[in-house]
């Protein structure tokens, strides 16, 4: 096991984002943006500073924070897009020795909705196609809990991954998402544990309606128990955090206060680790 983070909710530059594993004391990095643009829309000379920066600071990218398939991708999109980022995004992952990269499962069209057998359909065709590329290049496609078809339940993730049936599709598990879809994050888990190869932890409350984040352990997530139960089936991937506390990217909400991002996501990592650290010690006597 070991602890990494989407690393851009500490600071948007490269160098902010070490520093803050650096003050944890962690070696990996999930990469999603660095001065506002994702890892895979990158230029090549950009994505060779970065790479430079990580080497020299003897780090290593846990995973690639892809928009493959995400929130801002419908499921009427160009599929190209898609297929383009997973192009771009395998080279660099291979020089990286970096196996996992975050996908999703293309939500809904809002402004022209297709019905849900044409979304099943299409959703599952599509993850088929990325599957394959991501077969020959050697890595994993993690599927996230999240924006999309198969994030709309366990079940459909679970018929996500039997149709696509594809070695190269595997699960990201994210502690927080089901709170924010009002879904049990322990029932959700329990249906997919077996299939989950990497964590995100996020935590969250619902409050008049909305979801409200919150330090790990500290909400509705059930963070603790399934850490607990995951690392005592023998579970030794990445433990990410994500924790959307001064930051959301998705939302566009953040802060113009670097510190306070900065600082957030480092007291959010050491609650993690008062979190684990006690359980591995636990099961290793």
């Amino acid at each position: 096991m070991y602890y990494t983070g989407i690393s851009d909710e500490a600071g948007q530059s490269i160098d902010a984002q070490i520093k803050a594993h650096d003050e944890l004391g962690w070696e990996h990095l999930e990469l999603r943006m660095v001065d506002g643009v994702n890892i895979t829309q990158l230029s090549d000379e950009a994505f060779d500073a970065v790479v430079d920066a990580l080497e020299q600071a003897g780090k290593r990218i846990s995973c690639f924070g892809s928009a493959i398939a995400n929130w801002a991708r419908p499921i009427t999109c160009d599929p190209e897009i898609d297929r383009d980022d997973l192009r771009r995004a395998i080279p660099r992952m291979q020089r990286c020795g970096t196996q996992f990269i975050r996908v999703m499962s293309y939500p809904n069209d809002p402004k022209s909705p297709v019905d849900e057998s044409q979304w099943r359909r299409e959703s599952i065709a599509r993850m088929k196609e990325l599957a394959k590329l991501a077969a020959d290049g050697g890595i994993t496609l993690c599927h996230e809990n999240c924006s999309g078809w198969g994030g709309l339940s366990a079940e459909n993730s679970n018929i996500l991954l039997g149709e696509v049936d594809s070695p190269a599709l595997k699960l990201v598990f994210d502690t927080g998402n089901p709170v924010a879809y009002g879904v049990d994050s322990w029932d959700y888990y329990q249906a997919l544990s077996d299939d989950i190869v990497y964590v995100h932890v996020k935590d969250a409350q619902h409050a008049e309606g909305a979801e409200v984040y919150t330090y790990c352990g500290e909400g509705d997530g059930s963070v603790e128990r399934i850490l607990r139960d995951l690392l005592g089936r023998g579970y030794d991937g990445g433990i990410s955090i994500e924790p959307h506390l001064a930051a959301v990217i998705h939302t566009g909400e953040t802060t113009d206060d670097a510190s306070e991002l900065y600082n957030s996501y480092v007291t959010y990592g050491r609650k993690l680790m008062a979190i684990v650290d006690p359980i591995v010690a636990e099961l290793a006597r």
